[in-house]
C-alpha cells in the first residue's frame, strides 16, 4: 500500500496527521511525505515535518495520492506550476486521489477533480466549481475512485472512512478504538449550521479581511491555467 502525502511550507498539519494516523495501520503501509525538496517543511503552527522524498523520487503511481490544506500558502500553490504538474501526474496514475480541507481546490487545479464530487473547508466549498469539481458538503465525499474531507478535524474522520473502503469496516473500527477516537468538542460551534450566528460573522470577517482578495485572484489564475490545458 504505496501511500504518498504533499507536504509544503505553510500546511496545515492536523490535515495530513489525521489521515496518517489511520492509513500509517493499513496493510503493508508505505508512506511517501513528497515535496520538491527532502527536509524539515515548516507548517502554519511553526512546527515541522519532514519531507522523506522529492517530487522527482517520488512512486509514479501510488494507492493513494494525498493533498492537504492550508491558508495563505495553500491558495499560493494553485500556481505553482512544478507543485500542480506533479500532483496531476500522479493523480493521473494513482488508485485514490485523496485531500483534505483546501487540498481540494490543489487536486482541482490539477484537473484531478473535474466534474467529480468534492468536499472542501466550508469557508471555500463554492470555490471549488470555477475549478470544474461539483462543491458537495459533508464531512468526507466520496466519488468513485476521488476521496475528500471537509475543513482540518474532518481529516480523521475521512482518514477512518477511507480505511474501512480499503481494508474493511472491522479494521476500521479496531483502528479508531485504538485511536480512542471519541469526539466530545466543549462546544457546539464545528459548522455554520450548528455555530453561535455571532461566530460564524467573526470568522467571515476575520477571512475577508486577510484573505479574500489574493485567494480570489490565485483561484482564478488557477482556473484559467486549468481551461488552458484541457484545449
Amino acid at each position: 500500500m504505496k501511500i504518498q502525502m504533499l507536504v509544503y511550507p505553510g500546511m496545515t498539519p492536523l490535515d495530513l496527521i489525521g489521515p496518517a494516523q489511520a492509513w500509517a495501520r493499513l496493510p503493508d503501509a508505505q508512506i511517501q511525505y513528497v515535496w520538491k525538496v527532502p527536509g524539515p517543511v515548516v507548517t502554519d503552527t511553526g512546527l515541522s515535518v519532514v519531507a522523506t522524498t522529492a517530487f522527482a523520487d517520488a512512486w509514479e503511481a501510488p494507492d493513494i495520492l494525498f493533498a492537504p490544506g492550508g491558508q495563505g500558502p495553500a491558495f499560493d500553490l494553485l500556481v505553482d506550476d512544478e507543485t500542480i504538474e506533479f500532483l496531476a501526474m500522479r493523480g493521473q496514475k494513482a488508485g485514490w486521489v485523496t485531500s483534505v480541507c483546501t487540498g481540494s481546490l490543489l487536486l482541482a487545479a490539477a484537473g484531478l477533480l473535474t466534474g467529480y464530487r468534492a468536499t472542501s473547508h466550508w469557508l471555500m466549498l463554492e470555490e471549488l466549481a470555477h475549478l470544474g469539481a461539483i462543491p458537495t458538503a459533508g464531512r468526507w465525499v466520496v466519488d468513485r475512485n476521488r476521496a475528500t474531507g471537509g475543513g482540518v478535524t474532518a481529516g480523521i474522520d475521512f482518514g477512518l472512512m477511507l480505511v474501512g473502503l480499503l481494508a474493511g469496516e472491522p479494521r476500521a473500527r479496531v483502528t479508531q478504538l485504538m485511536m480512542e477516537y471519541a469526539p466530545k468538542p466543549p462546544f457546539r460551534s464545528g459548522s455554520p449550521e450548528e455555530a453561535l450566528p455571532e461566530t460564524v460573522a467573526a470568522v467571515r470577517r476575520g477571512w475577508t479581511a486577510t484573505s479574500e482578495e489574493r485567494v480570489r485572484e490565485q483561484i482564478g489564475r488557477a482556473a484559467g491555467r486549468l481551461a488552458l490545458s484541457a484545449r
